[in-house]
């Protein structure tokens, strides 16, 4: 069982920057892909951004620039730095990761963060 637990959301001002974590319970992150999904109220759940076991990262055309996702594999934790953040932003961000099995692929997601941006 893999859990993931999110931090580092909250208010801050537009223009302004946040830095998600994402913590695992085990070393899933060097080892398969992983990524942080937003939500905002009466909207879809959107990829926001992405990165592979490679090292490779895939943005949201909205984000390119301003986001950046990194991991540190020997703390079992996952970023997203977020700059220059607007209101429509505005979201529970989520974190998420798809492992494999000899069965088949489960998909784990932690519980969300809340970022707010002000006008």
């Amino acid at each position: 069982q893999v859990q993931l637990v999110e931090s580092g959301g909250g208010l801050v001002q537009a223009g302004g920057s946040l830095r998600l974590s994402c913590a695992a319970s085990g070393s899933i992150f060097s080892r398969y892909g992983t990524g942080w999904y937003r939500q905002a109220p009466g909207k879809q759940r959107e990829l926001a951004a992405f990165i592979t076991s490679g090292d490779s990262t895939r943005y949201a055309d909205s984000v390119k620039g301003r986001f950046t996702i990194s991991r540190d594999n020997s703390k079992n934790t996952m970023y997203l730095q977020m700059n220059s953040l607007r209101p429509e932003e505005t979201a529970v961000y989520y974190c998420n990761a798809v492992v494999s099995f000899p069965t088949g692929h489960v998909e784990y997601w932690g519980q969300g963060t809340q970022v707010t941006v002000s006008s």
